[in-house]
């Protein structure tokens, strides 16, 4: 018998809900969804991109992308180290900034009646003085062959460059265990003008002991008028 929550999940997760899920104008709200898992002894490299189409306020053709390695320490704590670009329509591709992630597995999987993690991010723009502070609450829940994530992020904002602000944004993904090599699924990404909901698709392929590539791609369509047209999402893991 699954026990109930923990009431530090509860006391984790209020703050988050009762802010507004607001993003400020300076950030995409669709990224990848984080799932509450770290893998003992496991390294990775990855590349994850966001691109998205007209949105009014932003230059258009807009794109992130992501470069990083990640190692677990311990059986519950993965860290990460990013370099972050970005391009669009009206300027060529300039790395923006660096950013540290560390991701916490609270919860054995099936402990509770869904699995908790916690994410925290440190972010340092390049020839600004902008950094940027943020914690998630990560949860997934079985459901037979489906699984539903979410992610409740908020993020502070602060320096000389910048007004500082609160930021917060949701993520959700009901993904469908077909097979390993192909998981189909349905994301919705919510934050201050950007409301976006499609289909993504995601699969591991082993390549080895302990050596698998993970892929995902996701394409995101506003849902009104002050959304990006379309949005799209890709990233690649190679774990050893």
């Amino acid at each position: 018998m699954r026990k109930t929550p923990h009431p530090l999940f509860a006391i984790l997760l209020a703050p988050c809900l009762l802010l507004p899920l607001a993003v400020s104008a300076d950030g995409i709200v669709v990224d990848k969804i984080y799932h509450p898992y770290v893998e003992p002894l496991e390294q990775e490299l990855e590349w994850r991109m966001v691109w998205q189409d007209s949105q009014p306020g932003r230059d258009d053709r807009e794109q992130l992308q992501r470069f990083a390695y990640g190692r677990a320490f311990g059986e519950r704590w993965f860290g990460e180290a990013y370099i972050v670009t970005e391009q669009s329509a009206n300027s060529s591709q300039e790395v923006e900034a660096v950013e540290l992630e560390v991701l916490h597995q609270l919860t054995e999987q099936g402990e509770y009646w869904a699995d908790w993690g916690m994410v925290v991010e440190l972010e340092k723009y390049i020839g600004a003085d902008i950094w940027e502070l943020g914690t998630g609450i990560l949860a997934e829940k079985e459901l037979g062959q489906w699984s539903v994530t979410g992610n409740v992020m908020v993020s502070q904002e602060w320096g000389s460059d910048i007004d500082d602000e609160v930021e917060s944004r949701l993520g959700l993904q009901a993904r469908y265990r077909y097979s390993p090599f192909f998981e189909p699924a349905l994301e919705f990404h919510s934050g201050e003008d950007t409301r976006a909901l499609g289909p993504a698709m995601m699969g591991s392929i082993k390549l080895g002991i302990r050596r698998n590539l993970r892929w995902e791609l996701g394409l995101l369509f506003g849902l009104d008028h002050a959304s990006p047209d379309q949005t799209v999402r890709a990233g690649v893991e190679y774990e050893f």
